[in-house]
């Protein structure tokens, strides 16, 4: 992944995540392996495991310790109302940024 991806996953990983979790809840590596099935090849479980801990302390996530068959028990993680609020303003900034880019890649080519 280019310089460029990595800049701009930066902004818009958080809003991926709670997306990942508005689906189904689910535990770091699952949403790490769904990220990497949407192509996101790159994304490291560490960094998705430190933006759960900033979601988790933002209270836009429930936690819950599932029993695990192999180790410690894991984090599943829920979106919860708070995060459902944060993601449809993160749903209507993007909206807005991609009519925005679009306009202007469009004037571009003209």
């Amino acid at each position: 992944m280019g310089k460029q991806m990595t800049e701009m996953l930066k902004g818009t990983l958080e809003g991926m995540v709670l997306a990942i979790l508005s689906v189904q809840p689910a535990y770091g590596y699952e949403i790490t392996a769904r990220l990497r099935e949407q192509g996101f090849s790159d994304v490291v479980e560490g960094t998705v495991y430190a933006l759960l801990i900033r979601v988790e302390q933002r209270g836009l996530v429930d936690v819950e310790k599932v029993p695990s068959e192999k180790g410690p028990p894991r984090k599943v993680y829920t979106l919860n109302a708070q995060g459902r609020e944060y993601l449809e303003e993160f749903w209507r900034t993007w909206s807005f940024l991609a009519e925005r880019l679009e306009q202007l890649h469009h004037d571009e080519e003209e």
